[in-house]
């Protein structure tokens, strides 16, 4: 799998992910679970998404 979540993606991913697990919890939802979703993609460093649709949040190196 090669990367296509930059920096930037990873921290906003990695933030509503835990916010929405929180909220999950707080109100006692299993929608809190949707929040593993943005988590699990800024930890892999992969969105199967970005790759469907040809994107991709990574800075590419110039050789």
């Amino acid at each position: 799998m090669k990367c296509n979540v930059g920096k930037t993606d990873k921290i906003i991913r990695l933030f509503i992910g835990l916010v929405a697990i929180l909220l999950g919890f707080y109100f006692k939802s299993w929608w809190g679970a949707v929040g593993l979703i943005p988590t699990v993609t800024a930890l892999m460093g992969f969105c199967p998404i970005y790759t469907i649709m040809g994107l991709s949040s990574c800075k590419t190196e110039e050789k």
